[in-house]
């Protein structure tokens, strides 16, 4: 088999695989687990970049919308996530004009 052919299949594999292992955040509405949801987020990543100046696609506000509050919540208050300046993934539903409460961010220590 072709390598460049493999790579992109067990990339999805390894998705799937993986989303399935993880239990859904406890505790609220969201019904996808926080893997799947960093997953469904993938086209906000430009506009969440740390000093990023771009603003959210199409794609990526109807992935905010698809999502919801609560599921956005988790991923912004679940572990950390390289590449994603929170306070702007907080500023999405805004910018989306999406009709949710915006997330609180949690505090830390």
């Amino acid at each position: 088999m072709d390598p460049k052919k493999t790579a992109p299949m067990l990339l999805v594999l390894f998705v799937v695989i993986t989303a399935t292992m993880v239990e859904p955040a406890r505790g609220s509405t969201c019904m996808t687990t926080f893997f799947a949801t960093l997953v469904q987020m993938i086209p906000c990543r430009p506009a969440v970049a740390p000093f990023s100046p771009i603003l959210p696609s199409e794609a990526c506000c109807n992935a905010i919308k698809a999502l919801g509050q609560p599921c956005l919540c988790v991923l912004l208050s679940g572990p950390p996530i390289s590449g994603m300046d929170r306070n702007m993934a907080l500023q999405l539903p805004s910018k989306c004009t999406a009709n949710f409460e915006p997330c609180t961010q949690r505090k830390t220590k």
